[in-house]
């Protein structure tokens, strides 16, 4: 078995640039589970970078001091990055005031209990509560408040301010393991959980954290969820071979999407909506379509790919975690064969590869320039993304497809291979 098709030359393959790592402190108490970084996240402006170092720690690191740290260290490796060589201090400023890029602090937070599922979440002011007849509320998010909402192994969810690292919030309705945190896009403060219970469960803070409602549709584990870039769709997945797509003005379920043949444990939208990434224990990402379901790309791991019945069991190809780039055309994906691969979807191959021992988790940083990694020893690794300019065409395509649905795209009067490329049925 290979881990490229014939037609790649794996010689030919780029070596993705490291940048840096961030090592999770030794413990006396270190034990073989319990130490593993199963979620990176970075804040929506840029400011945070923020991992889950094993045994209920989670670090919060401003990003232009990690870039910085990573740039002075020979070989661009920061040795000990959540460990000694920084030091956590604590602000007792308010947390509805932006501090300046050089006044933002570090945070060493303790969750309670080991922390599965984190992500940042931003408030918009006139983005009103979805809850009406509220007149009071304990909180008052302003415009400038930066939230980490964290998943715990106990079932519960603590939502920091990321400015203060003050606890805000503890949100308790999960009857096992919170997997996956993920906030509407749109800065509703809209949170949406996904829990080994076999639910989702939608949370407004803008309401206090009330729970407005429980997506059942799962009969397992659910691993992970994203909203599509516009908040009106959700995607979850989980053990078995499910993905689901939900509507989140009716809390109703679209669709479901067939074609993985084992666990599914990531999913993404591309940045302009029209494009869904899911990472499957089968070996492969499936790019879709998810206006209607269909495949357009199948990204895959093993060659030649096993058949169904075999992609059910175990082997070193499963995919961990995918993550999309902002410039809309690359993904990054974790495998348990030790590699990190950055793939651009117009190539349909991998463009650059990295070394990675136990990887877990993957994201994007804001801007899409650098790719971070979290693996079973409680690090962080960090790599360039080899990026490409992006074409006018595709800039136009990603522009026009922010606003239309692929349905809207098929009744326009314009050429077939314009639709097809808009519908990026050619990639």
């Amino acid at each position: 078995m290979a881990s490229f098709p014939d037609s790649v030359n794996e010689n030919e393959i780029g070596t993705a640039k490291f940048i840096g790592e961030l090592l999770a402190p030794v413990a006396a108490f270190d034990q073989k589970t319990g130490r593993e970084t199963w979620t990176v996240a970075f804040a929506p402006d840029g400011s945070y970078f923020a991992w889950s170092q094993g045994h209920r720690i989670v670090k919060l690191i401003p990003w232009t001091k990690c870039l910085k740290d990573f740039s002075r260290v020979p070989g661009a490796e920061a040795t000990n990055g959540a460990g000694s060589r920084r030091s956590s201090r604590q602000n007792n400023d308010g947390g509805d005031v932006v501090p300046a890029p050089g006044e933002l602090r570090e945070h060493t937070i303790d969750c309670g209990d080991i922390v599965w599922g984190m992500a940042f979440g931003s408030s918009v002011p006139e983005k009103q509560s979805r809850c009406v007849n509220i007149e009071w509320h304990r909180f008052k998010f302003g415009q400038h408040k930066l939230l980490l909402a964290t998943g715990l192994s106990n079932g519960r969810i603590k939502i920091w301010d990321v400015y203060t690292g003050k606890l805000l919030l503890n949100l308790m309705d999960h009857t096992d393991i919170v997997r996956d945190l993920t906030f509407a896009p749109d800065g509703s403060l809209v949170l949406v959980s996904a829990s080994r219970d076999k639910t989702l469960r939608v949370w407004d803070l803008k309401d206090d954290g009330n729970m407005v409602k429980v997506l059942r549709g799962h009969q397992n584990w659910v691993y992970c969820s994203a909203f599509s870039p516009d908040s009106s769709i959700l995607c979850s997945v989980g053990v078995g071979k499910a993905v689901l797509l939900w509507n989140m003005d009716k809390y109703t379920l679209l669709r479901k999407l067939e074609g993985h043949h084992n666990d599914v444990v990531s999913c993404e939208f591309s940045p302009d909506g029209a494009l869904l990434a899911t990472a499957s224990y089968d070996t492969r990402v499936i790019v879709w379509d998810p206006h209607k379901g269909t495949v357009l790309l199948e990204l895959g791991h093993l060659f030649p790919p096993p058949s169904p019945i075999f992609a059910g069991g175990a082997n070193d190809r499963w995919v961990r975690s995918v993550s999309f780039s902002q410039d809309g055309l690359h993904i990054a994906s974790v495998t348990d064969d030790r590699l990190v691969r950055f793939w651009n979807i117009e190539d349909k191959a991998p463009q650059a590869i990295a070394s990675l021992t136990n990887g877990l988790c993957c994201a994007f940083s804001t801007d899409g320039a650098v790719v971070a990694a979290g693996t079973r020893d409680g690090g962080v690794l960090f790599w360039e993304n080899p990026r490409s300019t992006s074409s006018l065409q595709h800039l136009c395509r990603m522009a026009l497809r922010r606003l239309t649905s692929t349905q809207q795209m098929e009744t326009m009067a314009i050429p077939t291979p314009i639709r097809d490329y808009l519908s990026y049925k050619i990639i």
